[in-house]
């Protein structure tokens, strides 16, 4: 009797048959009410559906570019150094004063060395980053500077100067002020 008990007070089972037309009439709705309508990728193929078995990571880099994820962090130290090293002198404009790009550089360069000293383990050769002459790279950064410059003032209308401070004017261009 227990079973009978159970039975009854059990949840019905939902019939599979009503599952689907409760399942088709929700989609028809929504095509009616024109919710399906102008969706991203109307029309188009999915994407590497048919090359799934090609790559077992297809669907990792499709989320890295779907979400435009910046993958810098998981890359190798070395890696890592050496895509910094290429943005030089580039992302060194922005520092104001020459005190502020020796800085950076020899924190580069210290942390070339330090990756050399880790531990290699592997088959093949380590990556090898080379460190940047401090000089050189000093140089580099003031002409890309004194061009960021030119650059920003043109865009602003103003004349470009090199230490970033405002033209002097001369003593003839001075107007007084007789309001």
């Amino acid at each position: 009797m227990p079973d009978q008990a159970e039975a009854a007070t059990a949840r019905p089972r939902m019939d599979l048959q009503k599952i689907e037309t409760w399942v088709d009439h929700a989609i028809q709705q929504a095509q009616r009410n024109g919710d399906f309508d102008d969706l991203p990728g109307a029309g188009k193929p999915l994407d590497r559906i048919d090359r799934a078995g090609d790559d077992p990571d297809w669907w990792i880099k499709g989320l890295i570019q779907r979400e435009k994820l910046d993958m810098t962090g998981a890359l190798p130290t070395a890696l890592a150094l050496r895509r910094e090293r290429s943005t030089f002198p580039e992302a060194l404009v922005e520092l104001a004063e020459e005190a502020q790009v020796r800085q950076r550089l020899e924190d580069f360069n210290e942390r070339v060395l330090a990756d050399r000293r880790k531990p290699y383990f592997g088959t093949g050769s380590p990556v090898v980053v080379g460190r940047v002459d401090i000089e050189e790279m000093v140089a580099a950064w003031r002409e890309a500077r004194e061009a960021h410059q030119a650059v920003t003032a043109e865009s602003a209308g103003e004349p470009a100067t090199v230490d970033g401070a405002a033209p002097r004017r001369r003593w003839w261009q001075r107007t007084w002020n007789t309001g």
